[in-house]
C-alpha cells in the first residue's frame, strides 16, 4: 500500500479528484490530502465537491510518502503562488518518486523547474507554457516519463492516467 500525498485547495477540478482518489483507494492505496490548514474544507469549482484536508503542508515532509498526486482546474495555479508547495513537489521529482498530474497540474511542476527535457501532457491551455519549461510537449491522453512521471490533459483522459498511475505504485 502507497500513501500519496494529494496536493489541493479550492477551485480543484472535482472529478480529477474524485475519480483517481476513488481508484486509488479501491487499490489499496492511501491519499493524504494537503493545504495550506490542516481541517479546512476546499470546495471543487465545478460541482462544489467538499474535501477536508488532512495534513497541513507545515507538517509534512516527502519522505513520508510514497507518491504525489496533482490534480487540476485552478488548485494547482494557486499552489505555485507558495514556496511550501513548489518546494515539496520538487522533492518528489528530485527523489525519482512517482508524480501523477492531471490537466493543470503540471503547473506546479513548471514553477518547480522540475520538468525541463521530460516528455509530458497537460491541459492545452498550459502547452506553450510547458513547451517554455523545456518539456517535450505530447498530445496524448496519457505520457509516463522515466517511469516515475505520469500527466494527462483533461477528465476523459482519467481512465488511461489511473491506468498508468497505479503501475507506478508499490
Amino acid at each position: 500500500m502507497a500513501r500519496i500525498a494529494t496536493v489541493i485547495t479550492d477551485m480543484f477540478e472535482d472529478v480529477e479528484y474524485t475519480e483517481p482518489a476513488k481508484d486509488f483507494k479501491e487499490a489499496g492505496h492511501q491519499l493524504v490530502t494537503i493545504e495550506k490548514e490542516k481541517g479546512r474544507t476546499v470546495t471543487g469549482k465545478s460541482e462544489n465537491t467538499k474535501v477536508t484536508i488532512d495534513e497541513s503542508i507545515d507538517d509534512v515532509k516527502p519522505e513520508d510518502f510514497d507518491a504525489l498526486f496533482i490534480p487540476g482546474g485552478f488548485s494547482p495555479d494557486q499552489l505555485r503562488a507558495d514556496d511550501r508547495f513548489v518546494q515539496f513537489a520538487k522533492a518528489f521529482m528530485d527523489s525519482k518518486k512517482p508524480v501523477f498530474a492531471i490537466c493543470h497540474g503540471p503547473q506546479l511542476l513548471i514553477t518547480a523547474k522540475a520538468l525541463e527535457g521530460r516528455d509530458a501532457t497537460g491541459y492545452k491551455s498550459i502547452k506553450v507554457d510547458m513547451e517554455y519549461a523545456g518539456v517535450n510537449y505530447k498530445d496524448e491522453e496519457v505520457v509516463v516519463c522515466q517511469d516515475q512521471l505520469v500527466t494527462s490533459r483533461q477528465p476523459e483522459d482519467i481512465p488511461a492516467f489511473m491506468d498508468e498511475s497505479i503501475k507506478l505504485l508499490p
